[in-house]
């Protein structure tokens, strides 16, 4: 199985000899489910013994939308979602219950998930809605205001939005007003479009949003520091992993699903994934500056992750990247090229209890010339 899989995706085996063979094609394995979405489904059995609490959020933009495929789910992988949630093994909650555990020191129920959807689009409402509130699911909605305010055609109404808020099940979250690209931006632009949209959806709907989302998942140092200073309780990006234990509530994780990453193995990979509670993680800030790119990479794993050995990082566009011991329980590392102008993504990955994976992502940002 995991040889048909490293086929598909193009990927080499790595030539460190001293890894186990069976542990380099399972590592292999998932990063196919990374980057193409193939492997084995994981089916979770309640009786397996639950390790550390961990949260599962996930991130959708539009349902149904086969003209979008890059930002749509589609129907009949949404309905294969909301089916897999219903199990046992799964607990749906409320976004900002996850932040306030993880800001109290509470622990989550095992498998916790929270759903969260960007930029209102009419789909939400038409398509994604009807079929959470059949299932009870509470969500949360990231809404950019001037496209609201502006009535385009594909794009939700105040007052639909209003309807979604009156239900009881859904929340609305800050995304700025213009969907601006954080990253290129300082703090007066970014504080500016904050409190602006905070106003209209005040305005609009009688409720002052706590949570935030960076569009594109794009932020800097000095963003989340405004992000903070401007009284929100957590904001949350577009890389994959797992909220855990001392996470840092401006900088939250989110797997993205859509059309392309949305099939039920990769689904299953994702809600069933553990925190991987790296610490010192280099470069501090995700944003790469063309002088002294590509950064030195680097993370400390706690003993309680187990060997250093078994941990398999993956860089978008580059495959596999090479980290070496520095120390006990340090690895570093850096890539054999420049990372391109915009996004870039980094996942790593540890074998965990239960054939569960530990999971850690960090989204890359480097500016246009």
């Amino acid at each position: 199985m995991f040889l048909r899989l490293l086929s598909r995706t193009g990927v080499s085996r790595p030539s460190n000899a001293r890894r186990p063979r069976s542990r380099a094609l399972r590592a292999l394995a998932l990063c196919a489910l990374l980057w193409g979405g193939w492997g084995a489904a994981i089916v979770p059995t309640a009786a397996a013994a639950e390790p550390e609490w961990g949260a599962v959020v996930l991130m959708y933009h539009r349902f149904g939308e086969d003209q979008h495929p890059s930002t749509s789910i589609r129907l009949t992988q949404f309905e294969a979602h909301l089916r897999e949630l219903r199990r046992a093994p799964y607990t749906v909650v409320p976004l900002g219950e996850v932040v306030s555990a993880l800001r109290d020191g509470r622990r989550l129920p095992p498998r916790t998930v929270a759903i969260t959807i960007d930029d209102a689009f009419r789909s939400i409402y038409t398509q994604a809605w009807p079929r959470l509130r059949a299932a009870g699911f509470p969500f949360t909605v990231f809404v950019s205001t001037e496209a609201v305010d502006e009535g385009y055609r594909d794009m939700m109404r105040w007052s639909q939005l209003r309807t979604l808020v009156d239900s009881g099940l859904v929340t609305l979250g800050n995304h700025t007003v213009t969907h601006l690209h954080m990253a290129d931006h300082g703090p007066g632009t970014a504080r500016r479009e904050l409190r602006q949209a905070q106003a209209r959806l005040r305005a609009e709907t009688g409720r002052m949003p706590g949570l935030f989302a960076y569009p594109y998942g794009e932020y800097s140092v000095r963003v989340r520091h405004v992000v903070a200073e401007e009284g929100f309780s957590a904001a949350f990006g577009q890389h994959s992993g797992v909220i855990g234990p001392g996470a840092d509530r401006f900088t939250l994780p989110r797997f993205a699903l859509n059309e392309a990453y949305g099939d039920l193995e990769r689904f299953r990979l994702a809600v069933n994934a553990l925190p991987l509670p790296v610490t010192n993680v280099i470069p501090q800030d995700v944003v790469v500056p063309r002088v002294g790119n590509p950064p030195l990479m680097g993370l400390t794993l706690p003993a309680s992750a187990g060997g250093l050995e078994r941990l398999a990082c993956y860089l978008s566009g580059q495959g596999r990247l090479a980290l070496e011991p520095v120390g006990a329980r340090r690895l570093e590392g850096r890539p054999e090229r420049a990372l391109p102008t915009g996004r870039s993504r980094l996942n790593c990955t540890l074998p965990g209890p239960g054939g569960r994976w530990r999971w850690f992502g960090r989204q890359f940002y480097v500016p246009a010339p």
